[in-house]
This record gives C-alpha cells, structure tokens and sequence, in this order.
C-alpha cells in the first residue's frame, strides 16, 4: 500500500485540513501519515482561533516518517507562517518525492489561513519545489498580484505561476463566472494545457474541498497514476463528495468523503474501495 503525506493544519471541525486529507487518503486505498503545522478552533461557521506549531516540532514530526516511511507522494496544506515555510522547504529539498502544493491562504468563511509576510517564503521557498500546485482563483490572485475574472486572465496568471518554479499548475476554476462548468485546467511548461469539467452544484456546503481534490490528486500520484489520471481521479472524487452532500453543520458544511466508494459500490464497479 502506498504511504501518502500531508503537511497541513488540523480542522477540530474535521472538514477541511489534516482531517479532510486523512479521509481522502483512507478512501483511495493509501497509508495516509500527517504533519500538523497549526491547530485551529474550527467549525462550519468559520475559523475562530489559530494556533501556529513551533517549525523545529514541525520538522520532528516530518524527520520522523520520513526517517522511517517511504512516502510515495507529499501534499502540503496550511503553513501559516514563513519560519514553517522555510523550515519545511529545506527539508523537502533533501527528497526526490512528488511534492502537491495547495497553496491554503484563506478559509471558507474568509479568515486568513497564511501571515501576510509568509506570502514571499512561499513563492521563493516552496514553489520551486512543487509537482503540482493547486490554487483556486483567489490564491492564483494573490501570488501573481493579479486580477482574475476572465478565462484569458486564468491563462496569464498560470504562465506567471510556472515562471515561479513548479512543474505544472492546475488552475481550479469554481470561481470564474464565465464556466458554466466546474473547469479546471493543467499547464505545462511546454505550453500543454488539459481541461476537466464537471456540472457546478449548486451548495453551500463546499468547505475543505481544496484540501480534498488535492489529497486525491496525491494519492492517485502514490498510486503510480500519471498526472492526467491523478486529476480525473480527483475531478470524479471531488464531484461525488460536494454532490451528495452530508447536510453537517449549520455554516458551510464539509463534503461527503465516502460518496466516491458509495458510487462505485452501487455501480458494482469492481474497483471500489
């Protein structure tokens, strides 16, 4: 079994963070191990307290699988602050493991998830080493420093993200009004670009579903998938856990995490988990 890693902050209210990654791993068949970089007070109405993980623990708890799992894909989350994002970038730097970068700067109810000056640790820092990077269109925003509300406007902050050093990014398009469908599109640096659509459903309940679709995408890349069947993976699991919601909470509520297996089950889908 492939061991899959987040390196996240934890959501008390378990839709989003370490505890979203967890379950996604779990339900796509992977050994799922975790690296807390914050504790938040959290639930489906918002983000009421922050509680940062001093860097030298949060380099224990990764020396600590990394000196003993062989993790076949890593995906970081939340880490708040530029001592944590400096801390974990050189570590990674020692590993050759496929690295999934969502870029968490902002909770669903609008709380800031990433200090203001941790912005410059993460583009100089961490994005050099990304796989993959995951932004929504907000965070595509803010680390170009640019405004998206075009499709062409997607096109150009995806070009300005690649110069910053990952090898592909996945631009989610959930919030461009001109896609009539969910759109996400992959870049490449050799100016590929793949497009993934699904139906939009019409929900509130979507909390923790940047964490999830990039937890799937890493455990199909554990899986030995090439990128383009990870993101399909992804794209299906993702679908199922916001269209056949859990009806949790009284805010935004989280996804369904069982709704892809629950699927294929019903389907008799021999691969279901």
């Amino acid at each position: 079994m492939p061991v899959t890693l987040t390196i996240a902050g934890s959501d008390c209210g378990g839709g989003a963070g370490i505890q979203a990654d967890l379950k996604t791993f779990q339900e796509l068949q992977t050994f799922g191990t975790s690296v807390i970089t914050a504790l938040t007070a959290q639930n489906t109405l918002g983000v009421h307290d922050v509680q940062a993980v001093p860097s030298d623990f949060v380099i224990a708890q990764l020396n600590a699988i990394l000196d003993d799992f062989d993790v076949s894909a890593i995906k970081t989350g939340m880490l708040f602050s530029s001592d944590i994002i400096r801390a974990v970038s050189e570590r990674l730097q020692q590993e050759k493991i496929p690295l999934i970068i969502d870029p968490v700067m902002i909770a669903k109810g609008g709380a800031t998830l990433l200090k203001t000056e941790a912005m410059d640790a993460m583009i100089t820092h961490l994005l050099p080493l990304a796989t993959i990077l995951t932004p929504n269109i907000p965070e595509a925003e803010q680390l170009t420093n640019t405004k998206i509300t075009t499709i062409d406007d997607v096109h150009q902050a995806a070009a300005l993200l690649l110069q910053m050093g990952p090898e592909m990014i996945i631009m989610k398009g959930g919030h461009i009004a001109e896609d009539h469908a969910a759109t996400d599109r992959l870049y490449f640096k050799d100016g590929r670009v793949l497009t993934y659509s699904s139906q939009r459903i019409a929900t509130k309940d979507t909390h923790g579903t940047g964490c999830t679709f990039s937890a799937a995408i890493t455990a199909g890349i554990a899986y030995g998938l090439n990128v383009d069947e990870a993101i399909k993976q992804a794209k299906d699991f993702i679908f199922h856990a916001i269209s056949d919601g859990l009806g949790i909470g009284h805010g935004h509520g989280p996804t369904n995490h069982f709704a892809f297996n629950n699927a294929l089950r019903k389907t008799g889908d021999p691969d279901a988990h």
